[in-house]
C-alpha cells in the first residue's frame, strides 16, 4: 500500500510542476531506517521565484508556487485522525525532522539550490473540533513541521486534473481516476469514495 500512497503524493506534485525524487523502493520493517531511508520523497520547484513569501501551514495548491524545495514525510495513516494525544505519543512520524536527516537531504539537491528546505508531512487529516484543532496544528509546529498536506485535498485537486479524453497509461493512479470519472463514479469537487475519516483499523 505505501507504493500507492506515495504514488498520489508523487502525483501531487508534479501535476502541481515539481521534480520528484522517490528516495527508495523498498520498505523498512525488521530494524530502524537509516537517514536517508527516513525520507520519502523529495521535491523541487523549478519555477519558484526569489524573494516569495512563505508558504502557509495549511498547503493547499496555490500554496505550492511558495515552496522552493522540500522533503516529504508520508504517514498514509488512513483510518487516524492526528490529535495532539497521538501526536505526542507517536515519535516515528516527526523522525524526518531529525538533523542528520536534513543534512543527507541538503546533500541531495544541487549544491545552488540554497539553504532553504521546508519541512512538510502528508497526513489524512486533523480533529475538526476545537480545541483539539489547534492544539494538534502546536503540536507539529513545535516539533518543526513547516506544512501540512490532507490525503483528502491532494485526491481532490488530481480529479480536478484529470481529463476523461486523456489516456494516462504512464500513471496507474491518474488512469484509475480518469476511468472512474469517465463512468460518472467521481465528479469534480467530490470525494464520497474516499472519505476522510472512517472506522479505526490497524495502521499498515
Amino acid at each position: 500500500m505505501a507504493a500507492i500512497d506515495e504514488g498520489i503524493v508523487r502525483e501531487y506534485f508534479e501535476q502541481n510542476g515539481f521534480l520528484v525524487r522517490q528516495m527508495r523502493k523498498y520498505q523498512v520493517q525488521a530494524r530502524r531506517k537509516t537517514s536517508d531511508e527516513e525520507i520519502d520523497l523529495l521535491v523541487y520547484n523549478p519555477s519558484w521565484k526569489g524573494g516569495a513569501r512563505k508558504p502557509d501551514f495549511f498547503l493547499f495548491s496555490n500554496e505550492l508556487p511558495f515552496i522552493h524545495r522540500a522533503v516529504v514525510s508520508v504517514k498514509p495513516w488512513h483510518t487516524d485522525v492526528f490529535s495532539p494525544g497521538m501526536l505526542k505519543s507517536s515519535p516515528e512520524i516527526f523522525r524526518f525532522l531529525e538533523e542528520k536527516v536534513l543534512k543527507k537531504a541538503q546533500t541531495i539537491f544541487p549544491s545552488d539550490a540554497g539553504e532553504d528546505l521546508t519541512k512538510i508531512l502528508v497526513l489524512p487529516g486533523l480533529p475538526t473540533a476545537e480545541p483539539f484543532r489547534s492544539q494538534s496544528v502546536e503540536v507539529l509546529k513545535e516539533k518543526g513541521v513547516d506544512g501540512i498536506i490532507s490525503f483528502r485535498s491532494m485526491l481532490l485537486d488530481l480529479i480536478d486534473k484529470v481529463e476523461v479524453n486523456r489516456s494516462y497509461g504512464k500513471s496507474d493512479t491518474l488512469q484509475v481516476i480518469r476511468i472512474l470519472k469517465n463512468y460518472d463514479l467521481l465528479n469534480n469537487g467530490q470525494l464520497d469514495m474516499f472519505p476522510e475519516r472512517g472506522a479505526k483499523r490497524p495502521r499498515n
